[in-house]
């Protein structure tokens, strides 16, 4: 430390543990210079701001699941929360509730006002993995009461396979946003066009 024209003498000692010092504040006292301290060992642990988003998205791209039945599994969860819409696909792999396939022929299930349905646990298991990873990509853009807005299956480009039939692939593309958003879109008359 410079003091005037006066230098101050410190031994190596002194010299180590400012080396393990850092400064944290700096303030003048009578034209002189006051340094606080602190041990590096411990370390200060910064607060990451989270910065808000309106939506939160998830695709899964090439899946080797039928589109047809995707199409399905997305009708059913489109509207819930990632929560609800997990329960809502685990209770079709456990075959307690089947999807509704009322445009196709499927035979009846049990159920009221149930056209026809099918477990299409493939489907569902691979839509589950696609929702899951949109609710977490929701928590951490910071949005409120999610709710899965759009929900969309397209059919992928299929390769072939052995004896000259082509494989079953499709694009899956989950948005989810807050309810709030959601309701203020249908009132406004802001929806699908």
């Amino acid at each position: 430390m410079v003091d005037g024209n006066k230098t101050k003498i410190v031994d190596e000692k002194e010299i180590e543990t400012e080396k393990n010092m850092t400064p944290t504040s700096v303030s003048i006292e009578s034209g002189k210079e006051k340094v606080e301290k602190v041990n590096a060992d411990k370390k200060i642990a910064k607060v990451k701001k989270i910065e808000k988003k309106e939506i939160a998205i998830a695709n899964g791209f090439s899946l080797r699941i039928s589109p047809k039945q995707c199409v399905y599994v997305c009708k059913i969860i489109r509207g819930k929360s990632p929560e609800a819409a997990v329960a809502r696909l685990q209770a079709v792999i456990d075959e307690k509730r089947p999807v509704p396939m009322a445009g196709l022929e499927v035979g009846h299930r049990k159920g009221q006002g149930l056209a026809g349905g099918r477990f299409p646990k493939n489907a569902c298991k691979g839509v589950m993995d696609i929702v899951k990873q949109a609710g977490a990509n929701a928590v951490v853009n910071g949005i409120d009461n999610p709710v899965i807005s759009i929900a969309k299956s397209d059919r992928a480009s299929a390769p072939f396979r052995n004896g000259g039939r082509k494989g079953k692939r499709c694009h899956i593309h989950i948005e989810v946003r807050s309810r709030q958003q959601v309701i203020g879109n249908r009132k406004q008359g802001g929806g699908k066009k």
